[in-house]
């Protein structure tokens, strides 16, 4: 009865906190309360504000005796407004006041809506910034009127007027404009030199369609109508969605430009005089020329602007002066746009309508999409035709073309057309440049954002690596598994900060990642007690994998003790300072494991490798460790089904054979690429063709030396030892040969009853190496049991007298 009794008032004071903790949450309600609050305010003082300009000097007597109901005041909004404006207008900065209505509709706006309050924060920094240049420009040049700069701009005016004069405050204000147009407008030479170039281009284009005669026997590009010497409008080529233009401007390379043509035999055409009416269909198709949205390019990397919340624990802190590598690292290539060869796609459709022709089969419809080095036909055929008829003709397809690579997907996922890819004969080379400095990659809300290269469309592919989980990268030698890898390394690089994410890269040719050693303290992670951070002998990469396995089951545990389900929700709650560090939890970084040829190591390592890889691509999804795996050809033997079906994410680069083809997609179509970057991605639904985005080795080794020459952590992020089973210790049992800290530690040990050199790390606050000493030198006394794995050691001596009896031994012996 008396233990019932104890516990009820600790039942009593549990509910009470929880019940406090529920009244002070702010919920979605609270937010939106709140905002309209701030709306309804921002109209309040936009009220009292005009109606200041136009009745304040009747109201300015009114103002000192506000408590006298008997005073009457001509603002809109009563005695409030008027001391409102009084305060904020007439005593404070003027004119410029009315940027607090802007900034107080913006927060409710943003309240309301749940938009992510780091935009909002910019917005209240540079207004308050123009806040104060607009009230002393207005101080400055309007001194007769107080109204329009308020005291705060007269007063400032005059004190840096004190100092500085007139001439220095006038340079100073201007150089406050200079920082708001360029920081906040954006506003360059180049901008302002492109804005005269367009308005240039569009008058010139304005007068040529002025002077254009109609007798001319040419093609009219500003109507995109073909016309004949009588000018009578043969062939219309301009649809009403079309935003692409064919001009010379048009036909130049560019990096954003992705174009989409329909070539429709069958479609209603624009009604002609009857002396044109006994043309062929073929000579009447219409060429319909879409454009697909063109991309933003943003010039700079948007992760230097990331801003850790007010409150939380900021990982970055460390290293808070780390600065992103800039775009300008890497190279533009004069090549990096599409250019659109109007003759070869006319050729190539032309080809495959005769050649279906030939069988028998109509087509309704065809399209064309035009990407950086394949263009995309799709067909759509009259009906009754058999799908499996036209896939037959991929053979006799490609002889008419006379072309390398051509592939037919019937019927394409989610359309229904059938789909022909031809390589295009000029292909484009997609740069790193222009796929890192798209909107689509910058803007990427993922937690390790991968950019890959551009598809046929011209898009920039993106992919989350932690949705994966893992990557499986093959194709032949010399196809671009290699700038593959680098492309992916750099994506990482370019969004993630060093505390974010960590890699271990395992390169046996020894050559590939060696430009990376420059970024070891940084990015890297690797074993204690190694001298290189990449590891390019095979017999060391066991020792990293089962050294990736502890960090497994210890990052496991810290979830359990945390009680979350991955590692967001678990670093989420430790920056919320939910976790205590004093119980071994700490903030979790991403581990990518990067392998450049698994054969090899299957070769030499066998089960020693496929055991520990097994294990992780089971189960090091939810804790933040994923393989990137390279190799040429993933037979059974290289990757067993056990590893594959755990590889849903792959990417195949050319083979050369069916075979090889489906071993890695699980279909046929790598055989059909044209290598040089060609490759295929699946994640296990549909497949999608991408050009993958080339970057040469002076792009990755300025990257390299761009973060390398700047401040890093005191080593690479170390890994947990791990120690074989066969490895035994055979310590003296000299005494004078123990560590100072012998007895401290063996205390430790037995209070806890748990033996890990981890814990006495945190005890003690002891560095890895001597902390893992002790733990041999307690085994060798027998305080402790041997090495079990990523199990804790057990304990051999039970209570603190048991260990005092043994130290007593000890000395009488």
């Amino acid at each position: 009865m008396a233990k019932t009794t104890k516990k009820e008032p600790l039942q009593k004071k549990d509910k009470s906190k929880s019940e406090t903790s529920k009244t002070w949450e702010i919920t979605k309600q609270h937010k939106i309360v709140l905002g309209c609050l701030l709306v309804l305010f921002s109209i309040a003082l936009s009220l009292a504000f005009i109606s200041f300009y136009i009745h304040g000097q009747q109201d300015q007597s009114a103002v000192a005796e506000l408590a006298n109901r008997a005073e009457t005041v001509q603002n809109w909004l009563g005695k409030f407004g008027a001391f409102l404006a009084d305060l904020i207008v007439y005593n404070g900065f003027g004119l410029a006041s009315f940027l607090f209505v802007r900034l107080f509709f913006l927060s409710g706006i943003f309240l309301i809506l749940g938009l992510s309050s780091k935009k909002l924060k910019g917005i209240w920094f540079w207004d308050l910034f123009a806040l104060i240049i607009i009230s002393i420009l207005f101080g400055f040049f309007a001194t007769s009127l107080p109204e329009l700069g308020g005291v705060v701009g007269y007063e400032l005016n005059l004190f840096l007027q004190d100092y500085i004069g007139k001439t220095g405050t006038l340079l100073t204000l201007l150089f406050g404009l200079i920082i708001y147009v360029i920081f906040k407008l954006k506003l360059s030479p180049e901008r302002i030199q492109s804005v005269f170039e367009n308005t240039k281009k569009e008058i010139k284009t304005d007068l040529g369609s002025i002077t254009v005669n109609k007798n001319d026997s040419a093609y009219n590009l500003e109507e995109f109508a073909i016309t004949d010497e009588s000018g009578l409008e043969d062939i219309v080529l301009k649809p009403k969605t079309s935003q692409f233009e064919i001009n010379k401007e048009s036909l130049k390379p560019t990096i954003s430009n992705s174009s989409e043509i329909n070539l429709d035999p069958i479609s209603k055409p624009i009604t002609v005089p009857p002396p044109f009416t006994n043309e062929t269909a073929d000579s009447s198709d219409s060429f319909v020329i879409e454009t697909a949205p063109e991309e933003d390019i943003i010039e700079e990397n948007l992760a230097s602007r990331l801003v850790s919340d007010f409150g939380l624990f900021d990982p970055t802190l460390d290293l808070s002066n780390y600065k992103y590598p800039t775009i300008e690292l890497l190279k533009e290539y004069s090549t990096g746009g599409i250019t659109i060869n109007q003759e070869e796609l006319e050729e190539n459709k032309n080809k495959i309508v005769d050649t279906l022709r030939n069988y028998k089969i109509e087509i309704a419809q065809i399209k064309a999409t035009v990407g950086p080095s394949v263009t995309l036909y799709e067909i759509v055929p009259e009906a009754g035709i058999r799908i499996s008829k036209i896939k037959s003709l991929e053979d006799d397809i490609a002889l008419s073309l006379s072309a390398l690579g051509i592939r037919i997907i019937a019927p394409i996922p989610g359309k229904g057309t059938i789909g022909i890819e031809v390589p295009n004969k000029n292909p484009t080379m997609v740069s790193m440049k222009s796929v890192i400095g798209s909107a689509k990659f910058q803007e990427a809300e993922m937690e390790l954002p991968i950019a890959l290269g551009k598809t046929i469309s011209n898009e920039t592919f993106v992919v989350d690596l932690a949705k994966m989980p893992h990557l499986l990268m093959a194709g032949a030698t010399g196809q671009g598994k290699s700038v593959g890898l680098n492309a992916v390394l750099t994506s990482l690089l370019y969004k993630k900060h060093p505390a974010e994410v960590k890699f271990v890269l395992v390169d046996p040719k020894k050559v590939e990642l060696t430009l990376f050693n420059k970024i070891e303290r940084h990015y890297l992670a690797k074993l204690p007690d190694t001298e290189d951070a990449i590891i390019t002998d095979n017999a060391k990469v066991v020792n990293t994998l089962n050294s990736l396995c502890v960090e497994m089951d210890n990052r496991y545990s810290l979830l359990k003790d945390a009680m979350v389900r991955n590692i967001k929700e678990y670093n989420d709650k430790f920056k919320a300072r939910k976790l205590n560090p004093e119980n071994g939890h700490r903030f979790l970084p991403y581990i990518i494991l990067v392998v450049d040829e698994f054969a090899d190591l299957i070769m030499t390592a066998g089960k020693e490798v496929e055991v520990p890889i097994a294990r992780l691509a089971q189960l090091a999804r939810a804790i933040g460790i994923h393989l990137i795996i390279a190799t040429q050809r993933p037979s059974v033997n290289v990757i067993t089904g056990l590893i594959k079906a755990n590889f849903p994410a792959r990417i195949a680069f050319r083979v050369t054979s069916k075979i090889d083809s489906r071993t890695i997609l699980d279909t046929q179509g790598a055989d059909q690429l044209i290598g040089r970057g060609d490759m295929l991605y699946t994640n296990g639904n549909d497949v999608v063709r991408v050009q993958c985005a080339f970057i040469d080795t002076p792009e990755v080794e300025k990257i390299t030396d761009f973060i390398g020459s700047q401040k890093a952590y005191a080593t690479a992020y170390l890994l947990p030892e791990f120690v074989g089973e066969d490895s035994g210790i055979n310590l003296d049992m000299d005494i004078s040969e123990r560590d100072t800290l012998f007895r401290e530690a063996a205390e430790i040990i037995v209070n806890a009853q748990q033996g890990s050199a981890s814990l006495l790390q945190r005890k003690l606050k002891l560095g890895y190496n001597r902390a893992g000493r002790l733990i041999d030198q307690l085994e060798a006394a027998g305080i402790v049991g041997p090495f079990e794995g990523s199990k804790a050691r057990s304990v051999n001596i039970l209570d603190m007298s048991s260990l005092d009896q043994f130290f007593n031994n000890e000395q009488n012996n």
